[in-house]
């Protein structure tokens, strides 16, 4: 149901957003400098960008499932002290206590087992070192997406198998909380991180969502002319628009940080 084939273009449907609340994430854990840091499920490097802008780790190390994506965060997001490989994130290729901090952006529930990924993000990191995700509210706080899936399930029946508030039932305070209590991860506090998601116009929306990349891309890329038609039609009249044109849709992100015992 998802699929992630271009740094490119995530960076035009998700990566712009994505950026927005890492800044803010990274920002959030308050951690000091000089800390060796993993980003797991990195994809085009936005998180790892932000930690190396924010926090002056000594060292960073992304790793994600797509050679397509890695090879993209190796020629725009390069460092001296950045490193991007492809690899499993429920079998993480370094050794145990090998970081002082583990995050993941926007990458938890798409891990096929995240109870599994996090056993691993605990694993690689030392006693008493971090742990920290974040992940859309789905259901209720990112209204990009809640807009569309809206109107998707509204013409197509066949969409509410791809909305992700109804696969990602660990996209919640209560179900994140749970995941890292579950994983014996200590002091768990929970964050919420909003933005704003500012559209230059309809068309400025409507693009990304060609890409095939990620969820509602690549579903929108599975049906035919007359389905997609008909959900840019609903889209066009229920997006609110402001006086140039634009549209300024509020967007939620839970971020949840823990201390490894």
């Amino acid at each position: 149901m998802d699929r992630w084939t271009s740094g490119a273009d995530y960076d035009q449907w998700m990566g712009r957003w994505s950026r927005l609340v890492a800044h803010k994430f990274v920002a959030w854990l308050e951690l000091p400098s000089a800390l060796r840091w993993i980003d797991i499920c990195c994809g085009s490097g936005v998180l790892t960008e932000a930690i190396v802008e924010s926090s002056a780790p000594s060292s960073v190390a992304g790793i994600d499932v797509s050679a397509e994506q890695t090879e993209f965060a190796r020629q725009h997001r390069a460092r001296p002290n950045v490193t991007f490989e492809t690899g499993n994130a429920q079998a993480l290729p370094f050794a145990d206590s090998s970081f002082d901090v583990a995050v993941c952006g926007l990458g938890l529930n798409y891990i096929p087992s995240p109870a599994e990924g996090l056993q691993e993000f605990k694993r690689v990191t030392r006693p008493g070192g971090t742990i920290a995700v974040y992940v859309w509210d789905y259901l209720h706080g990112a209204r990009f997406l809640r807009e569309f899936w809206d109107a998707a399930t509204a013409v197509d029946s066949d969409a509410v198998g791809f909305d992700q508030a109804r696969r990602f039932p660990i996209c919640t305070p209560e179900g994140l909380r749970e995941l890292f209590e579950q994983t014996k991860l200590e002091e768990p506090a929970v964050q919420a991180i909003d933005v704003v998601t500012s559209f230059a116009s309809f068309n400025d929306y409507w693009e990304p969502l060609l890409t095939g990349q990620g969820s509602a891309p690549n579903y929108l890329a599975t049906r035919d002319k007359k389905i997609r038609d008909e959900i840019r039609e609903r889209l066009t009249g229920a997006l609110p628009t402001n006086s140039t044109g634009g549209i300024d849709l509020p967007a939620r992100a839970w971020a949840i940080r823990a201390r490894r015992p």
